[in-house]
């Protein structure tokens, strides 16, 4: 086994370039998954030296946040409304102690269905930069995330930032998480909205992404149409029909059915819509 150590993004994409190697950063899902029976990586590239993959920041017309910006990096940024829900999903993710070492980078490599900052990332129309010696790239994250463990990575990529454009005047972000209990559990279904809501209630636009039932977290863009101009009420999660969830595909596991989680979907939806409300003047 080699381990590396690089301290710029340049050596840590030639190390890359030289052969198959895993990339770690908090290394949260890599270790445990040796535990439960995965074999151990033969080349390892820890990139936790590489100071310029940290910080979040504006960028000209769009935010940039490095690879290895921590969860409660995030929870803390100062930050405009639409990114509420990603800063949400930050405080829901593991324990203190996970969030103050896993990165978001991480988070979407990984590419688990379960994956609690993919849906937030996804309304606020996230794209990741990947860097090589051959060349810098960007992808829309939904070009990006391909399935379950899945991307568009190449072996010699390293993720080095997540780019988000300026969210929409007036929008705020939400998200909701369902699982077993508060932390360290894995989402049974999870919705992240990105909603402008007229002081009247009524919804102006809105974003809405799943995950955890399907392979691949996405947009329900068909209901997204169909919100506009309806009132959030009591009735909210009532006009959410089947076919606006359409686009899930559910699976019966452990921590719940597929019929449970479409059962609950239209409910947590309407809960990230009211959230996304701002108090009157």
């Amino acid at each position: 086994m080699t381990y590396l150590l690089p301290t710029t993004v340049e050596s840590a994409v030639e190390a890359l370039a030289a052969g198959q190697s895993t990339v770690v950063a908090g290394a949260t899902d890599h270790y445990p998954a040796i535990v439960g029976g995965a074999a151990p990586a033969r080349h390892v590239v820890d990139i936790t030296a590489v100071d310029e993959l940290r910080g979040i920041g504006r960028d000209g017309d769009r935010w940039r946040i490095g690879a290895l910006a921590s969860w409660t990096d995030i929870a803390r940024a100062d930050l405009p409304a639409g990114f509420a829900g990603l800063q949400r999903a930050a405080t829901q993710i593991g324990g203190v102690q996970i969030q103050n070492v896993a990165s978001l980078a991480g988070n979407i490599c990984n590419a688990s269905p379960a994956a609690d900052g993919i849906p937030p990332l996804l309304t606020l129309d996230a794209s990741v930069e990947l860097r090589s010696t051959r060349a810098t790239r960007v992808l829309p994250l939904h070009a990006f995330v391909l399935g379950n463990r899945v991307t568009a990575r190449q072996p010699d990529e390293l993720l080095v930032s997540v780019l988000v454009p300026e969210p929409p005047a007036g929008a705020v972000g939400a998200f909701e998480k369902l699982g077993a209990r508060a932390y360290q559990v894995i989402s049974i279904v999870m919705v992240a909205a990105l909603a402008d809501i007229g002081l009247d209630g009524t919804i102006r636009s809105a974003r809405l992404a799943v995950g955890a039932c399907s392979p691949v977290a996405v947009r329900l863009t068909d209901l997204e149409r169909d919100l506009a101009g309806v009132a959030i009420d009591h009735q909210l999660a009532n006009r959410i029909t089947p076919e606006h969830l359409e686009a899930l595909s559910p699976i019966d596991d452990v921590r719940g059915t597929a019929e449970y989680r479409l059962n609950v979907t239209p409910r947590l939806i309407a809960r990230a819509l009211r959230s996304c409300q701002r108090p009157p003047p």
